[in-house]
């Protein structure tokens, strides 16, 4: 059997870039890119606060983050322990992302739903530079940032995951 040298170079260099791919394909950012710091929300008073502010901010002090949205059932069920853990990390900083369709919505959801924390609402949605930094396809979705600014935990769909709760 005739074995193509330019073949095999071929085939290695291939197994080269699949490797790299996949072994960097679980590893998960410990801070966020510049588009995501860069990217603006929505306070409660109509204001645009750019991500690295909100976090700016909160400097110094432990931060889960939840994406959510008042029209999401899995965000609302999992409300219950989010209010559990809220109660048992109470010196934490809790900020909530909103992906409601409109402000007038995600300020009724706040409402409705008594959720307690920072709220923002994610004008530039799914596909924004927030969400695609980190990779957003559903909601929930919570992450924590530690006292130095870094991202402890990049994603979990439940408040009671063991992540959050070994890093709190």
């Amino acid at each position: 059997m005739y074995i193509n040298i330019s073949m095999i170079n071929k085939l290695k260099y291939l197994l080269l870039v699949c490797l790299a791919f996949f072994s960097c394909e679980g590893q998960e950012p410990t801070a966020f890119s510049e588009e995501a710091l860069n990217d603006t929300f929505i306070n409660l008073e109509g204001q645009e606060v750019a991500f690295k502010d909100i976090l700016e901010a909160n400097k110094g002090k432990t931060i889960v983050i939840e994406v959510w949205a008042s029209w999401c059932s899995d965000c609302l069920k999992g409300m219950p322990k989010v209010k559990a853990l809220q109660k048992e990390h109470q010196d934490v900083v809790y900020i909530f992302l909103s992906l409601d369709k409109s402000q007038e919505a995600w300020k009724r959801g706040i409402e409705k739903y008594d959720v307690k924390g920072n709220h923002y609402f994610m004008q530039s949605g799914w596909k924004g530079d927030f969400g695609s930094f980190i990779n957003l396809k559903w909601i929930p979705r919570y992450m924590v940032i530690d006292k130095e600014g870094n991202i402890k935990v990049f994603r979990t769909t439940e408040a009671d995951d063991k992540k959050i709760k070994d890093v709190l």
